[in-house]
């Protein structure tokens, strides 16, 4: 009887170790989680404005200024435009 008393409480023991190792791995992925969702919730900040960044740079009249300026580009003349037809 002291024998089987002695495992019951062994067993409850036991079991208790492992509900408090799993509540803690639980707590330690649910930090871990809201880290990861920070940092995501940062990239995509990041990305929006990476995204209004290469619009700003992309935009016609910045690229027709930089194109005449440093390149020395100039439009076609009339006589060196070629129309083609669709057939």
């Amino acid at each position: 009887m002291i024998r089987l008393d002695a495992v019951l409480v062994a067993l409850a023991v036991a079991s208790g170790l492992g509900v408090v190792a799993s509540q803690h791995q639980a707590r330690k992925l649910f930090v871990q989680l809201e880290r990861e969702q920070n940092r995501a919730h940062g990239l995509e900040v990041e990305w929006g404005q990476l995204q209004l960044e290469q619009s700003t740079w992309a935009t016609h009249a910045r690229v027709e200024k930089l194109a005449r300026e440093k390149l020395g580009m100039r439009p076609p003349a009339p006589a060196q435009v070629i129309t083609v037809e669709p057939q």
